[in-house]
């Protein structure tokens, strides 16, 4: 009984990472091959009538890397820029994509720095504690009202789903820096602590005893 109950859980150490991986690349290619409907109707049928996955990954891409180049030359931010100041006088609309724009730019920006660094940080109390990302720093009115003490913005992800969290804002000396990169410490947190990240835990960094 040891031997099958030792059997069984390697199997599903095996099998549910590759199943869930598979699962989520197929998620992935059917979503992107919505892109196929820019296509006229007859090669959209032939595609389905030979059963051919996949297509729409590299449709995609391709419409990722033109509209990249043309919003990259002079025309093309010209008219990026007018139609973003047509869409930002439409009521509600506006709204909206005024909100998202600014995460994606913040997000997919080569100057952006967000979830750049993983912290360590005392959440939800004193004495216990958790892995965080800083998003940036409070601006405006919010860092008026702090102080003259330097604030992170730090998002706190759940866990094993880290796409649900906590924004909060914390003093820098309350944040430990971690060596470890995002995509460690994601690993870290979305596997409940089982996968730890090798290497050196921090950097010299110490929270503040206040």
């Amino acid at each position: 009984m040891l031997a099958l109950r030792k059997w069984l859980f390697s199997g599903l150490l095996v099998i549910v990472p590759l199943f869930i991986t598979l699962a989520v690349l197929k998620w992935i290619i059917d979503t992107l091959d919505q892109t196929l409907w820019v296509l006229p109707g007859a090669w959209q049928r032939w595609l389905f009538e030979n059963n051919i996955r996949g297509l729409g990954v590299l449709l995609t891409l391709a419409i990722l890397l033109v509209v990249g180049a043309i919003a990259s030359n002079f025309v093309g931010k010209r008219l990026l820029g007018w139609g973003d100041a047509v869409v930002r006088r439409i009521p509600v609309v506006r709204s909206i994509y005024s909100s998202v724009k600014q995460v994606s730019d913040t997000l997919f920006s080569e100057n952006g720095n967000a979830f750049r660094t993983a912290v360590l940080i005392q959440w939800p109390r004193e004495n216990v504690w958790t892995i965080a990302f800083v998003t940036g720093a409070p601006g405006n009115e919010v860092a008026a009202h702090l102080g003259t003490e330097e604030f992170l913005s730090v998002y706190v992800p759940t866990t094993p789903n880290p796409t649900g969290g906590y924004f909060v804002m914390l003093k820098r000396s309350d944040c430990i820096e971690l060596k470890m990169s995002v995509d460690e410490a994601l690993k870290y947190i979305v596997s409940m602590g089982v996968v730890v990240p090798g290497g050196p835990a921090v950097l010299a960094t110490k929270p503040s005893n206040s």
